[in-house]
């Protein structure tokens, strides 16, 4: 995340040394998280609590509602499952805490940090998403965990259709990446659920843009809350080394083939626009004989999860998705982001490119720009205030692989 941070306090103006001094030896332990938890952050390698963490957790704490503004890999989930957590230690109890979230790698991510940290106290989580087979989510929901991460869409259809299944007692309500939620079109389904759960409770809103619906959502739903905002602007990390391609649209293929050839060894994130374009990539680039792994929206669930594994695992080196992969996953080793096709919305190339060069290393994007891209790519310049240098080809070079390409495309 870039350092330039714009805090709404009156206090940090004017001192702004000390803020950043105090910053720098801020511990988990003066956030005032309890012992047990400090040692899972330990463990997991968080050493220092980021910026959204230093701001949230002890309001959250202190039992607060929040709204969080910040974007994805700034240390979000850690903001909401330590105090969570935190909270459950103090007043033990099932069905405590519910987290929702837009889509279902996301959900099976948090739950994955929320297991983590709370190993050592015995936390359980339930997964509660689309595509996967009600009955056992059911049998798990009746064991009564202590969280629930849920799709909203599947969590109605537990709490109309599962018995003895209610949400009655809970203490904590999170919104994770609510803009998307919102997007998505979920809102009946957050309007029903914000009907059968306690309003007396600890409400956790964070969201990468303050759109209106999440204003609304924030009015019906949060209790005198405190706004952490920890980015105000779009920023893409300083670290992160932006480029474009200004292509012909009919080479693109060719192109693509070239820079996996010339940065060979990186570890890629393709984005292309629909499932199909990503199916006809990833057929194209093996036949060329490139490890490359599709992940998009029409793949059954347990598909996507495992093409994921086998990304992470560094077992295929190139990963090609639709938007639904550009949130929230958290990939810690991808190099090189490749828009091959340009977002028709501008936030989504922030989001895309967020992929690479998470957590202070450094990383690539390069963007295809083709005849018909033009005014998208301007409007990217526009939101990221900055112009993008031209990526560096041998053009002569990239042409002899016509051929090769053009053949692989027939078959």
């Amino acid at each position: 995340m870039a350092a330039s941070v714009e805090h709404d306090s009156p206090e940090s103006m004017q001192a702004p040394q000390t803020a950043v001094e105090v910053e720098e030896t801020k511990t988990f332990k003066d956030l005032g998280v309890t012992d047990v938890l400090c040692e899972a952050c330990d463990q997991l390698g968080w050493t220092k609590p980021t910026k959204i963490q230093i701001e949230a957790i002890p309001l959250a704490l202190q039992g607060r509602d929040i709204i969080g503004l910040a974007e994805t890999g700034s240390g979000k989930t850690g903001a909401f499952a330590l105090p969570i957590l935190n909270a459950l230690l103090e007043t033990p109890q099932r069905l405590f805490a519910l987290v929702l979230t837009p889509t279902r790698e996301l959900a099976f991510q948090i739950s994955e940090q929320f297991e983590a940290l709370g190993s050592s106290i015995g936390v359980q989580c339930a997964v509660i998403v689309g595509g996967i087979d009600s009955m056992s989510q059911s049998l798990a929901l009746a064991k009564k965990p202590h969280i629930v991460i849920a799709t909203p869409g599947r969590l109605i259809d537990h709490l109309e259709n599962t018995k003895g299944f209610n949400l009655r007692a809970l203490k904590y309500l999170v919104m994770d990446e609510a803009d998307r939620i919102l997007n998505m079109d979920f809102e009946t389904e957050v309007d029903k659920i914000l009907k059968v759960i306690p309003r007396d409770r600890k409400t956790f809103l964070f969201s990468a843009t303050m759109t209106k619906k999440v204003q609304k959502l924030q009015r019906a739903a949060l209790k005198n809350p405190v706004k952490c905002a920890v980015s105000s602007k779009y920023q893409t990390v300083e670290k992160l080394q932006q480029y474009y391609l200004f292509i012909p649209s009919k080479f693109k293929d060719t192109y693509l083939v070239y820079i996996l050839n010339e940065l060979a060894g990186n570890s890629f994130m393709i984005f292309c626009s629909t499932c199909n374009n990503t199916q006809r990539t990833a057929l194209l680039l093996r036949n060329l004989g490139f490890t490359a792994i599709p992940l998009h929206g029409q793949m059954s669930q347990s598909k996507r999860l495992g093409s994921l594994n086998k990304f992470k695992a560094k077992a295929r080196s190139i990963l090609l998705a639709t938007d639904v992969a550009s949130r929230g996953l958290d990939i810690p080793h991808v190099d090189v982001v490749v828009n091959f096709d340009i977002p028709t919305h501008s936030k989504d190339y922030i989001h895309r490119v967020g992929r690479t060069a998470r957590a202070g290393r450094s990383g690539k994007a390069i963007t295809f720009v083709t005849q018909y891209d033009v005014e998208l790519f301007q409007r990217i310049e526009h939101l990221i205030g900055k112009k993008l240098p031209v990526f560096p080809t041998q053009d002569d070079e990239v042409m002899m692989l016509t051929e090769r390409v053009t053949e692989a495309q027939r078959s």
